[in-house]
């Protein structure tokens, strides 16, 4: 089958401003995986530096960038006004030798891109929105900073698509309140490599005492600031953060001067430790190193931190929303919490943390959840099946 796949950013790990590098090694992972199967996939991202090639053959895969709007990295914001002209763009692609049979947009601006680019075709779409605008606002609220025209847009798209992926349960019911109507959406969860997340193998250097890790962007609502307030209730542990800039740009970065802040007022800047970005080949190493795992944003459309942690056996303590409460089983391969319950977080991480057999059960159970559910192999035998369901249900779709 021809499937093309649709980015509208190029590969964030380069610069800032496009979506989360977590978004975008999930869609090459997907096209490696769908190349693997025998399919012929194309992945269009936007080429954003004026030094790179404008095709690539990457693990089986064709990587076109499409030379839409300005050679250089741009916010989301701006790339709004670039959507009617990538559409065009793909749509003249897609006129000439190769046509994909199921288009997949992957992120909301993706998503236009592809829906304006097959709107006189009977190609059908597939979408994955990898994060809503709605959900993110209600559960933000001030510290959501999107683009006003998301939401909108979002519904539009909505109208558009054949199929809507959902990566959690809870956004499955955030797509149906959206709109879309039940059978429309498909349950996908994120696969893990479980080549490279595993429990045998090297751990990052550690003191003797306890380690909690978390590992998130430095972002506000990522949830770090609870974890900080809430080692003061689990005594002699120290807490590590991964993520953000590299450990070298820290001092000059805002987020991560207001973490310190908040740990010297709290007393407990001696236990917090911030390590900055990790390259995601070396995760596994510092996921070894813990014996807990915490995730606690505000807002998690999947779950691809806990079921890392999980595939090196580690337990997990998150918050019970979204990707986290389906990929953390309460009391089997960890413990969940209610979202922004601080003294529920503190003594759910002092009893784990003290209890070696517990954590030692929950870490077996974890291992076995992730290679038996969360493999690549399931989520591209998945989308597989849902691209030729599309496929043979061809129908034109409208224009967002």
């Amino acid at each position: 089958m021809r499937v093309g796949l649709v980015c509208a950013h190029a590969d964030p790990s380069r610069h800032a401003g496009g979506p989360p590098v977590g978004t975008h090694q999930h869609i090459a992972r997907v096209a490696a995986e769908l190349a693997g199967r025998g399919h012929d996939v194309r992945l269009y991202e936007r080429r954003d530096a004026p030094d790179l090639g404008a095709t690539e053959t990457v693990d089986g895969y064709l990587v076109e960038r499409v030379p839409v709007g300005p050679a250089a990295a741009v916010p989301t914001a701006e790339l709004v006004g670039c959507v009617a002209d990538y559409g065009r763009w793909l749509a003249d692609r897609w006129a000439d030798e190769w046509a994909p049979e199921v288009a997949h947009g992957h992120y909301w601006v993706g998503g236009l891109a592809a829906a304006h680019a097959v709107r006189e075709t009977d190609i059908p779409i597939v979408q994955t929105f990898h994060s809503l605008g709605v959900e993110q606002l209600r559960r933000l609220g001030a510290r959501y900073g999107a683009p006003d025209e998301r939401i909108p847009l979002e519904r539009a798209l909505i109208r558009a698509v054949d199929v809507a992926v959902a990566q959690s349960n809870d956004e499955v019911d955030e797509l149906t309140r959206m709109g879309l109507q039940r059978i429309s959406v498909a349950l996908v969860p994120p696969g893990v490599d479980t080549e490279q997340f595993h429990p045998d193998g090297e751990a990052a250097p550690r003191e003797a005492q306890p380690r909690i890790l978390s590992v998130s962007a430095l972002e506000p609502g990522h949830g770090q600031e609870d974890l900080i307030r809430a080692i003061r209730m689990v005594g002699d542990a120290e807490l590590v953060i991964v993520g953000g800039p590299p450990a070298e740009r820290l001092a000059g970065h805002a987020e991560a001067r207001q973490l310190r802040e908040l740990a010297e007022r709290n007393g407990v800047a001696d236990l917090v430790t911030l390590a900055g970005a990790v390259p995601h080949e070396q995760l596994a190493t510092w996921y070894r190193s813990a014996d807990v795992v915490a995730c606690t944003p505000r807002y998690a459309s999947a779950g691809r931190v806990p079921l890392e942690a999980m595939a090196c056996g580690v337990p997990v303590v998150g918050y019970a929303m979204g990707g986290i409460a389906d990929a953390v089983v309460d009391e089997v391969t960890g413990r969940l919490v209610q979202p922004g319950d601080v003294r529920a977080l503190g003594v759910t991480l002092r009893r784990l943390i003290t209890d070696s057999a517990g954590r030692f059960a929950y870490g077996h159970a974890a291992v076995d959840r992730v290679r038996c559910s969360y493999t690549w192999e399931r989520t591209g035998a998945a989308l597989e099946r849902l691209y030729e369901r599309v496929a043979r249900c061809r129908t034109p779709v409208e224009a967002a």
